[in-house]
């Protein structure tokens, strides 16, 4: 019992965390990268960090573009794993894809 409790207090200290999140694949093409970004930003992902004023603007790339909208997405809508599909564009992943001012949310909001 006390082994249990001291690995309960312990996990916590060491930085593992179940947060995800959802990314655009690489390895699809362009075409179906602005598609999914196009759903995304329209079915309630908040796309507005992604505009030409906004923090995560740059890259301005389709990929990094999609991957911000597809990850809103999913973080809105509860992390569910369905709500990171988007017919195969994209993928769950425990790394942060966050980068040079671009704060990718870890939850709803």
């Amino acid at each position: 019992m006390a082994a249990a409790l001291l690995l309960l207090l312990t996990v916590p200290m060491l930085g593992v965390s179940d947060a995800a999140w959802c990314v655009c694949r690489s390895d699809a093409s362009s075409a179906a990268l602005q598609k999914t970004l196009d759903y995304a930003c329209g079915a309630g992902a908040d796309c507005s960090p992604i505009l030409q004023v906004g923090t995560c603007y740059n890259p301005n790339t389709v990929l990094a573009h999609c991957s911000y909208a597809t990850n809103s997405y999913y973080q809105r809508n509860g992390q569910a794993q369905t709500a990171c599909d988007f017919s195969g564009t994209a993928t769950l992943t425990s790394s942060d894809p966050s980068a040079s001012g671009c704060v990718y949310p870890a939850t709803a909001r």
